[in-house]
């Protein structure tokens, strides 16, 4: 009896063992399939875990300061779970993987002067790590806003600018919407990073997006870092190439120059040979994190951005999520219509679905704000209805497409909250735009809205 009791002990251990050897076999063979299927979305996930999974915690200190904001309502829907995949991704930052989540937020004006944006980045970046300040155009080369935690100028004068919004674009449009164009044989960029604004948004790597015939770049003569330069030599979307610099250390500024010079040779390029054509830049550290590229285009509307060649060249980002904060332009149009809009919205998340398969979509409604009106021949601002009817179709079209939509009109106060943002000095003196900190307060309820549903989600 003792005999077999031995028996089938060591029976025991024998299957124990076994089982133990294949919950090992079966994590690594989980691990290596998650990594090999992350490479192959672009994403080079460390399949190691070093910190259990903790529920997603937004700090009290986050809140909004707007007290006509309506808190119950400051949640992104998505009944359709289309941003699970964008949870999941975060869900590894938060449990310390070295990867990069990459986020492209897209817009107007509003978004252009880089406060709303800027202040979700910044949220961002303190929850899941900063990846990198990321997406910059030479806004003020073209003599428009440029956000104020960076800087770009050239000393040359001349520029043709194309831009998104234009019928027919004087230069093609890259990533960021804009682009510039130049007859000088020789041109320069002075990148850099502002010392307050831009605080925490030094870099090691800046990738140069231009076109397939101007001149490439390196750094020039007064830039003392070591830098090395890798090019691409065929377009990687529709006349786009680039130039990545590698520079040894974190730096606040990079000086670059156009080169004639044949790669590899001591001989000079023809300067008729080239076409000066630029479209900005993407900064980023080498570290983990969020990597948020923002966009904005003043004027702009969805039409705008929907186009097959533009398109092509911001899926270059590569977006785990794609934000599109667009809808005021459209309504002050003279015969604005709902479903024109509701047309132009599906048309727009159509491409993006096509050349970014794997981003989920956040469409944004647009803020209630004025319009100008004459009245008794004066001059007056009523009340702009058609914010409205505009965030009710972008949602019922979000609805529709089955994508994720935070009704921004909504949250901040809903019908005839423009006069409360006016009245408390949230909103510029044009009564359209807003001032910096409204901005940053919306800012801040996107970043609120999309953590709340990710809180919601792992409840």
């Amino acid at each position: 009896m003792i005999k077999q009791n031995k028996r089938f002990s060591n029976t025991v251990r024998i299957a124990l063992a076994g089982c133990l050897t294949a919950l090992a076999v079966g994590v690594q063979m989980y691990a290596a399939t998650h990594k090999a299927s992350v490479k192959q979305a672009g994403r080079d996930v460390a399949p190691v875990m070093l910190a259990s999974l903790k529920p997603t915690a937004v700090s009290d200190t986050v809140r909004s300061h707007l007290k006509f904001a309506v808190d119950s309502l400051c949640r992104v829907d998505d009944p359709h779970h289309s941003l699970d995949a964008f949870f999941s991704e975060l869900d590894w930052l938060s449990r310390g993987a070295d990867t990069v989540v990459t986020i492209v937020h897209i817009g107007d004006s509003h978004i252009q002067a880089g406060y709303l944006s800027g202040r979700t980045m910044r949220l961002m970046h303190q929850q899941y790590g900063n990846a990198g300040r990321g997406w910059v155009s030479p806004l003020r080369i073209t003599k428009t806003n440029e956000p104020a935690d960076y800087f770009i100028s050239t000393v040359v004068k001349e520029w043709t600018v194309g831009r998104c919004i234009q019928s027919a674009p004087k230069t093609s449009v890259g990533p960021g919407g804009i682009g510039i164009h130049t007859v000088s044989p020789f041109v320069d960029f002075d990148l850099s990073v502002t010392p307050v604004n831009g605080a925490g948004y030094e870099f090691n790597r800046v990738v140069l997006y231009r076109g397939e015939r101007s001149m490439p770049m390196l750094p020039s003569a007064s830039f003392t870092d070591p830098a090395e330069v890798s090019r691409s030599h065929t377009p990687s979307a529709p006349d786009v190439v680039t130039d990545t610099f590698y520079i040894d250390c974190l730096a606040d500024n990079l000086q670059l120059q156009t080169t004639r010079r044949k790669e590899g040779t001591d001989s000079l390029l023809p300067a008729a040979s080239f076409d000066n054509l630029y479209y900005g830049f993407s900064l980023t550290n080498g570290a983990s994190g969020i990597l948020y590229h923002s966009i904005g285009v003043n004027g702009a509307m969805f039409v705008n951005y929907t186009n097959d060649s533009y398109v092509k060249k911001l899926a270059l980002l590569n977006p785990s999520l794609l934000i599109v904060s667009l809808g005021t332009n459209e309504t002050f149009g003279r015969r604005f219509s709902t479903v024109e809009l509701s047309e132009q919205v599906t048309a727009f998340v159509s491409l993006a679905r096509k050349y970014m398969p794997k981003a989920a979509i956040l469409l944004t409604t647009p803020p209630e704000c004025y319009k100008r009106v004459w009245v008794n021949k004066k001059r007056t601002y009523i009340r702009n209805e058609n914010t409205e009817r505009a965030a009710k179709a972008i949602t019922t079209v979000a609805g529709e497409e089955g994508i994720a939509y935070w009704d921004m009109f909504a949250t901040t106060g809903g019908k005839g909250s423009s006069k409360d943002w006016f009245n408390g000095k949230w909103m510029g003196r044009d009564r359209i735009h807003f001032s910096k900190d409204g901005y940053t307060e919306q800012g801040t309820l996107l970043f609120k809205a999309l953590m709340n549903l990710k809180i919601e989600r792992e409840r």
